[in-house]
């Protein structure tokens, strides 16, 4: 019993380890960001469907160098379906851009 305890807090320490940098990026999860961007778009939108991209990416705004995650917005009215690209800050999911496609 004691054997165990210890291998299983030899594992956990050794999973927090190999993890820190990751979790001390400062970096939200792309599942949050799409979330952050569901909810300001969704203000002006009807969202019919959306997708990010898991790996994030440089881009340069306004000559400034941004961290952020690409991926889309599907939304829905009376004329149709219309396609939206948009940025979104990696340690904020921040909407930075929305284009349509």
């Amino acid at each position: 019993m004691v054997k165990r305890f210890i291998a299983g807090l030899g594992i956990g320490l050794a999973a927090g380890y190999l993890l820190s940098p990751t979790l001390n990026s400062g970096k939200i999860s792309p599942e949050k960001a799409l979330k952050e961007i569901k909810k300001t778009v969704s203000q002006t939108y009807a969202i019919s469907g959306s997708w990010i991209h898991m790996i994030p990416e440089t881009v340069e705004l306004n000559q400034i160098s941004y961290h952020v995650y690409r991926g889309g917005i599907s939304t829905t009215n009376e004329e149709g379906t219309t396609q939206f690209e948009f940025l979104a800050d990696t340690k904020t999911g921040a909407l930075l851009d929305l284009q349509a496609t």
